[in-house]
Formats: structure tokens, C-alpha cells, sequence
């Protein structure tokens, strides 16, 4: 068996002229400095803790590094769809989480466009989670610390250098830090993205928009009926609960985009559009975003990586970029981790890009193509009145939905029946529910014929003999992020997947 602490060599991918990769500006005496974790993770975010969490679940050595001193301050109302729900009960914390979210159906995400919930979704989860974004921030720290992860907070990354044995990370007080891999998970302006020099191609801003939560004076009644009146898609007001309305405006011409927008910004734009402010006040937060649309070239240069918002940019139409880097973060977490435990197969760690960057690609498009369909424009509204039509339809409603939420990936992991690639869903066993046997990350497989078995690759992957299990073939190998890698009911056959993507059995 592999020593825990050994660590696989870069594949070919990650040469660049004969070596490793490295940042432009290169940080002195990096050789000096011991390695002192197996990963560091800039950025305390919501893909950052998550990794974290899904780190320790290998025994990594993490460390997650955090700019700022203290959490956001503001109550940022956020939702988690459909497979981010799925993954918190993957991993046991979904009960926490419901007792602080308020759940709401899981329809009319694309675009705003009205339409029902389609019956039968594929998850038994299938409603929208909406909770304070600084809730669950707690609630993953406290996971992932709880699970042995260290939390540095008013750490800044300012610059980086790896070499074939590690990355050195140098802080913005001059301390430096070694680990043997860093992921970026900082946002947008990714200070690791920028050092490792790697493009972030797309389109700029080409509008703005203010968004926010506060009280309203007028009664709900009357702000819904006036909204719908105008009809103008670039202002919508929602009722969240307690007297608090989700409040979207256009912010043209609404001072310096620098400077974070005021209460009398969102009251002027509403009079602007409507005639009346509805006597908002009382901002819970406030915030402007554009609708600029980036992509990371790479996600992984030699031993750093990228998730998050630092590899992705999108507006926040249909709500899915939370979702987006915490999905990141799973699928990436027991693939770093084998890389640092030693058993990972050869190309394993590039499988991260090859799943997730698609993905993403396919967020980018549907975020434009919502975009379009919420412009004042007689083009894109007549677009938008024929897709409505559509969405009449049973199966565009439902692709779009789930498209929006997630459940639709399928991951290219060969050929094989359409559940192969797939996420499973929490199908009842005989021991419960299937999610409650994937809580410590492992790879599962569950035997209907109750013929097979993991043999020496017990120590990664468990064994659930179990001919009730409600599936419609004989067996099913499940990845740790709860994808379908294998399908059949012959050893051999099963064998050769489990060296696929867990490496080589131990002796």
C-alpha cells in the first residue's frame, strides 16, 4: 500500500517548457520553508470551506486562508438548488442547514419566467433552499473545523512559487507558508489566478444592476400589482419573508460604480421605473453586480488549482454560481486528496478540469441566454414570449430545470447506460437512505447481487450487499461526489474501474 504521505508526479499536462509552471515574480527562499500543510485554500467562502471539509474527510493537512478579518456583515439572503442539497446530505449537514433556510419550490428560475414544478423530478430533495449567506458560512466553518481544518483569518495571499515538491505561498505580511498544493478559491479577482498568470477570457460588463433586501411601507398587494403593471423586467420586488422584499434594479446612471450603492440609489431607481419607492427602507444588505461572463483558459497549473467564482464569473440569473464552486469544491476534494495520499490513478486530478470546466462553460451560456431574455428589447421579449410558450411543454420546462439545479449532469466516464456519469439519488436501502452511507467521502459499491466485492481497495471504497436496494440494474459504483463511475455485475470487469479511479489495491 502506498504511503499516505507520498504524493503522485504531475502529469505531461502540467509541463511547460520542460517545467513545472511558474508565477511570474517568483518568491525568495521558498526552498527554506518546510512543508507545512498538504493544502492551503485562499478564500473563506462557501467552495472554500466546503473543500476544506471534503479534504479532511482524507486527513489532508488543510489550511484555509481568509482576507478579510471578519465575515461579511451583511444578511445576504442565498439559495442552494437541488444537487447542492443533495451533497449537504451527502455529507450529513442538510439537517443543520434546514432548521436556518426556508424552502420554496423549485420552479421559475430561467429567466424569471413563470412556470410550474415539474412532477417526478429525480431528487428526493426537490425545492430551493434559500438561507443567510453568513449562516451557512458559519455552518461550513464550523464543519470543517469541527473535522480538523485550520481557518486563518486577515491572511491575504500576495504571491506564490511551486516547484516539483510543493507550492510556497507568500502572504501579504511577508510571511510564507509551504504546502504541496494550493487552490485559489478567492472570487472573481482571484489573486491566485492572477499570479499563476492564467487567462480569464469573456465578455465585460455591458449593464448593471442593484439588488438587494429591505422593508417596504406598501403593502405586498400593492407592489406585486404595480410590477406586473409595468411589466419592465429590469425591476422586480419579491417578498422574502417578515416584510422583507428581494429588490432588483438597473443601476445606469446611478453614481460611481466604485462606491457601494445606498438606500436612496435603489429608492431613486424605483421611482424612476415605477412612480413610487414603495417606501423602502431598513436594507438588510445592498450590492451592484454586472453581467460580465468570464472563464478560467485552465483550472489547474502543475500543483494549484482553481474553484470558485476565481475559475467562473456569471450574473446571478437563476442563482446557480454558489452552487456552481460548491459542486466545484466535492468533485475536486477526493481527487486532491488521493493526489496527497498517493493513491490516486495517473490522470485522476485532471479528470477536476475535464468534468468541471464544461460544466461551467454550460452555466456561462444559459446566464447569457437569461440575460437576453430579461432585455426591454422587442427581439429578445418576443423571444421570450415564444420560450414561455414552450415552457408549456413538460420536458423544456424540466430540462431547463434541470439544467438550472444541477441534476442533469453527466459526467463522460465512457460509454454505457444513461445512468452512467449521473449522479444517483438518495434511493432507499436497506440500512435507510443511500446518502447517509456516503457521509465520510468514500466510494460506495452497492451490490444487488450480493456477489462482488471491493477486496483491496476496502480502505477507500465500501461494500453495500443489498438485493432490496431500489436500482434498476445489478450494481452500481459510486465516486465519493456520488457519480455513477460503473454499472454491471462481473468482478473483473468491476475491478478494472475500481483501479480506474482509486488506483491500485492494496497489498
Amino acid at each position: 500500500m502506498h504511503s499516505p504521505q507520498s504524493t503522485a508526479e504531475p502529469s505531461s499536462n502540467d509541463l511547460v517548457h520542460g517545467d513545472l509552471a511558474r508565477t511570474p515574480s517568483p518568491v525568495p527562499g521558498s526552498g527554506r520553508v518546510p512543508l507545512g500543510f498538504d493544502v492551503i485554500i485562499a478564500g473563506c467562502g462557501p467552495t472554500g470551506l466546503v473543500l476544506a471539509a471534503e479534504l479532511r474527510l482524507h486527513d489532508v493537512r488543510v489550511l484555509v486562508l481568509e482576507r478579510e478579518t471578519e465575515p461579511a456583515p451583511f444578511v445576504r439572503i442565498v439559495g442552494l438548488h437541488i444537487r447542492s442539497i443533495e451533497l449537504m446530505a451527502m455529507r450529513g449537514l442538510l439537517e443543520r442547514i434546514l432548521e436556518h433556510g426556508r424552502r420554496r419550490p423549485a420552479g421559475g428560475f430561467f429567466a424569471g419566467i413563470p412556470a410550474p414544478v415539474p412532477e417526478g423530478l429525480d431528487s428526493a430533495y426537490a425545492y430551493l433552499l434559500g438561507i443567510p449567506q453568513p449562516v451557512l458560512v458559519h455552518l461550513l466553518e464550523e464543519h470543517a473545523v469541527a473535522l480538523g481544518a485550520q481557518v486563518r483569518r486577515g491572511r491575504a495571499v500576495a504571491g506564490l512559487e511551486q516547484d516539483d515538491e510543493g507550492v510556497t505561498v507568500e502572504l501579504a505580511d511577508g510571511e510564507q507558508l509551504r504546502a504541496r498544493h494550493l487552490v485559489g478559491c478567492d472570487g472573481g479577482r482571484s489573486t491566485v489566478r492572477k499570479a499563476l498568470g492564467v487567462g480569464f477570457p469573456g465578455e465585460p460588463a455591458r449593464s448593471e444592476t442593484l439588488m438587494g433586501e429591505m422593508e417596504a411601507a406598501a403593502p405586498p398587494e400593492e407592489i406585486a400589482a404595480t410590477v406586473t403593471r409595468i411589466g419592465d423586467r429590469r425591476l422586480w420586488l419579491r417578498v422574502v419573508g417578515d416584510g422583507v422584499h428581494h429588490v432588483v434594479v438597473p443601476a445606469a446612471g446611478v453614481s460611481d460604480r466604485a462606491e457601494p450603492p445606498t438606500l436612496e440609489d435603489f429608492r431613486g431607481q424605483l421611482r424612476a421605473l415605477a412612480g413610487t419607492d414603495f417606501g423602502v427602507h431598513s436594507p438588510r444588505w445592498m450590492s451592484r453586480f454586472g453581467d460580465a461572463t468570464r472563464l478560467a483558459e485552465r483550472y489547474r497549473v502543475g500543483r494549484v488549482l482553481l474553484a470558485g467564482d476565481a475559475a467562473h464569473v456569471h450574473p446571478p440569473t437563476g442563482g446557480q454560481g454558489l452552487n456552481l464552486g460548491v459542486q466545484d469544491a466535492v468533485n475536486l476534494g477526493w481527487k486532491l486528496a488521493a493526489q496527497v495520499r498517493g493513491w490516486a490513478p495517473g490522470r485522476l486530478l485532471d479528470t477536476y478540469e475535464a468534468e468541471r470546466r464544461p460544466v461551467a462553460e454550460d452555466v456561462l451560456d444559459n446566464t447569457r441566454a437569461q440575460m437576453e431574455l430579461l432585455s426591454t428589447g422587442p427581439g429578445p421579449q418576443a423571444v421570450r414570449r415564444l420560450l414561455t410558450e414552450l415552457m408549456d411543454i413538460d420536458e423544456v420546462n424540466r430540462r431547463l430545470i434541470e439544467k438550472i439545479t444541477a441534476i442533469g449532469i453527466r459526467y463522460d466516464v465512457g460509454e454505457g447506460p444513461d445512468l452512467l456519469g449521473r449522479r444517483l439519488r438518495d434511493i432507499d436501502v436497506a440500512q435507510g437512505h443511500l446518502y447517509g452511507l456516503l457521509h465520510r467521502g468514500r466510494g460506495l459499491l452497492l451490490d444487488r447481487t450480493e456477489r462482488l466485492t471491493v477486496g483491496g481497495w476496502s480502505d477507500r471504497v465500501d461494500h453495500l450487499p443489498d438485493p432490496t436496494a431500489a436500482l434498476d440494474v445489478p450494481c452500481v459504483l459510486l465516486r465519493p461526489d456520488g457519480h455513477v463511475a460503473w454499472i454491471g455485475d462481473d468482478q473483473h470487469d468491476l475491478d478494472a474501474h475500481l483501479t480506474r479511479w482509486f488506483g491500485e489495491p492494496a497489498d
